[in-house]
């Protein structure tokens, strides 16, 4: 099975809580509170989140977190990004010299391709877009075929 890991799962949660409050300052408590996650769990992704600049945080008395940019602006590959580094459903998908076989290898070109679609589909998506009721299926299909026909041009 192909999955993010459960943070990354986690740090979605965390920015789409945010991005709700997006004129506001959110303290730590109040994103675990809000999110039911635990407090040192939601402290170490707004750590990482904040070192990718997706967040940022402010000290004092009424100090906390709120996005670094607009939530339309903040994709979803960003955040996975932030929290598992390149988004790569191989290694040779994301970087050349990575298996001694490369140049003998009859997939890696369908691999790309596919970890192009992968990269598209998430960069497609807004933390906007997470926030907002579910979209259709169908709005989804049309993305993705979109993004599918743009990799085969």
């Amino acid at each position: 099975m192909l999955r993010v890991s459960r943070l990354t799962d986690y740090a979605a949660v965390v920015m789409t809580c945010i991005a709700a409050h997006s004129d506001d300052v959110l303290s730590t408590a109040q994103i675990a509170s809000e999110t039911h996650l635990e407090l040192p769990t939601v402290s170490k992704l707004l750590k990482s989140l904040g070192h990718a600049g997706l967040v940022e945080s402010f000290r004092g008395v009424n100090g906390g977190y709120r996005l670094a940019r607009p939530a339309d602006t903040i994709n979803l590959a960003e955040i996975v990004e932030a929290m598992e580094g390149p988004i790569g459903m191989t290694e040779c998908g994301t970087t050349e010299g990575q298996c001694d076989r490369e140049a003998q290898c009859g997939v890696r070109g369908s691999w790309q391709r596919i970890n192009h679609v992968l990269d598209g589909a998430l960069r497609a998506m807004s933390l906007a877009d997470m926030v907002r009721p579910h979209m259709p299926a169908t709005v989804v299909s049309v993305a993705i075929s979109s993004l599918k026909s743009r990799t085969n041009a």
